[in-house]
């Protein structure tokens, strides 16, 4: 039976891809003239200044004098939960943009642990994914194509658990020092926490580089952005003369719609 650390790691690495693909959206309309290439620049950009924020701020709120020790602790856990969430979004957003679609739950949370887990990561992944499948993944071959798109689905699952019970322990390990480092007064733990994200963050994009190669030349259909309809100016009519008097003396004067139909005196 999973523990309760296990089912939110699982509920933390693995996000709707409607989500993923409505933050793409959003992000093309922004930039509606970027290319995949540039939108996964601004991808990694934004990932990397999210993060880093986050860990300075909890760093920073160990400064205030009502921020006991315990609610420091609570923050940096609900700010570790936020990295998790947002290293997903951006591992997602990346594999969508390569024209990947994610929307199995095992395939989402494999990749975003060997994402996070770097170098070493990609070497247990198709270490694991050679012994289930009893066939080696070649090494030329883009890893994170083989772990979205090319395992059989049967054996996604089981590499997806033991991915899990390595990562679990890497992570648990460096976030705990980043953790304690937090606490540290005085500033110091705003720079350790946003230099601690900003380090782990790096692996992330790095990796995801390596996962995938370069960008595609053109996006796929399901991120098409339909270009916002512009509106229709307004008419502008003849101003009507009752609106220049008085509220009591409007009613003296013909409405405009009367006075287009008197007709036109020539002398």
């Amino acid at each position: 039976m999973a523990s309760g650390l296990d089912r939110t790691v699982d509920r933390l690495l693995s996000v709707q891809r409607p989500a993923v693909l409505a933050h793409l959206r959003g992000i093309r309309r922004l930039h509606p003239d970027a290319d995949p290439t540039r939108l996964i620049t601004i991808l990694e950009r934004r990932y990397l200044a999210a993060v880093t924020s986050g860990g300075a701020a909890v760093g920073a709120s160990s400064m205030l004098p009502f921020v006991g020790t315990g609610t420091a602790l609570a923050l940096s856990g609900a700010e570790t939960a936020g990295f998790l969430e947002t290293t997903a979004l951006f591992a997602q957003s990346v594999t969508e943009v390569h024209g990947i679609a994610v929307s199995d739950r095992d395939r989402a949370r494999a990749l975003v642990m060997t994402l996070m887990m770097g170098k070493a990561g990609s070497d247990l992944l198709r270490q694991i994914a050679g012994q289930a499948t009893g066939t080696g993944v070649t090494r030329n071959a883009y890893w994170g194509q083989v772990v979205t798109s090319s395992l059989p689905s049967m054996v996604v699952g089981p590499i997806a658990d033991q991915l899990k019970r390595v990562f679990v322990k890497r992570f648990a390990v460096g976030q705990g020092a980043n953790v304690v480092g937090r606490l540290v007064p005085f500033g110091v733990g705003a720079a350790i926490g946003g230099v601690g994200n900003l380090v782990l963050g790096r692996t992330v994009v790095q990796s995801s580089r390596s996962a995938f190669g370069p960008a595609p030349l053109w996006f796929t259909s399901d991120l098409e952005i339909t270009p916002r309809e512009a509106k229709a100016p307004r008419e502008r009519g003849r101003l009507d003369p009752r609106r220049m008097l008085p509220s009591g003396r409007r009613k003296d004067l013909p409405a405009l719609e009367e006075l287009d139909r008197v007709p036109d005196i020539r002398i």
